[in-house]
């Protein structure tokens, strides 16, 4: 005689679906919570200013035409200057390493402009060789705590800031942030935001030097 199961289902099967159902709601739950706090963190860096003396201010490169810093670019060096001339620091070190095609580093560019802007040549220290955010900064920390210039002013956009100063301080730096005035709309801020919310969000649980190795789009 063929036994007829229980309507609905296995008993045994429909616990083991709500637990799993249970489950995947705990993970979306603080998945959402993780990424909520991580964006708050992120808009909070983007707003503060961190200025304050230190023994050098590190610029974080970015885009160049032969050997003219772009808009972004200048934004940081222009802020950088200000900085200096306020003493916050007595050195300036600006950073990024040469794109495929291109005739100068980021670092050049930089220097060059800086040095046309009144800077003396002695002040400015140019790390060449990275080609994304943290092997620049690393680049950077290896001859800065060779000197023994680790208190550090880190200048770039408000939607980096996060990112970069936990960079700096996992390669021995103690730094602040003193960020860029942007030009930016609030869509295009927005934007930024969130995809740094996301870089952020995994760069904490994989590392920050693997996540810049898996996407490019990370790398400025």
């Amino acid at each position: 005689m063929s036994r007829v199961g229980p309507p609905g289902g296995s008993p045994a099967r429909r616990p083991r679906w709500r637990l799993l159902a249970r489950i995947a709601l705990g993970i979306g739950l603080v998945s959402v919570v993780y990424l909520a706090v991580t964006f708050g963190q992120v808009y909070r860096a983007s707003r503060n200013d961190g200025a304050r003396s230190a023994r050098a201010i590190v610029v974080l490169g970015a885009a160049q035409y032969d050997g003219r810093p772009s808009p972004v670019f200048r934004y940081r060096l222009d802020h950088a200057l200000g900085l200096y001339e306020a003493r916050y620091a007595a050195r300036i070190v600006v950073t990024g390493g040469r794109q495929e095609g291109d005739r100068f580093t980021e670092a050049e560019a930089g220097y060059r402009y800086l040095r046309d802007q009144g800077v003396p040549e002695e002040v400015l220290l140019r790390e060449v060789a990275g080609s994304n955010t943290y092997e620049s900064l690393e680049e950077a920390a290896g001859f800065l705590i060779e000197q023994g210039l680790t208190d550090v002013v880190l200048v770039t956009d408000g939607y980096h800031a996060y990112r970069v100063r936990a960079i700096a301080e996992e390669l021995g730096l103690d730094a602040t942030v003193s960020p860029a005035p942007d030009r930016l709309s609030r869509s295009s801020e927005l934007r930024l935001l969130l995809r740094e919310t996301a870089a952020v969000s995994v760069g904490r649980l994989i590392g920050w030097n693997r996540l810049f190795r898996i996407d490019s789009a990370v790398n400025d």
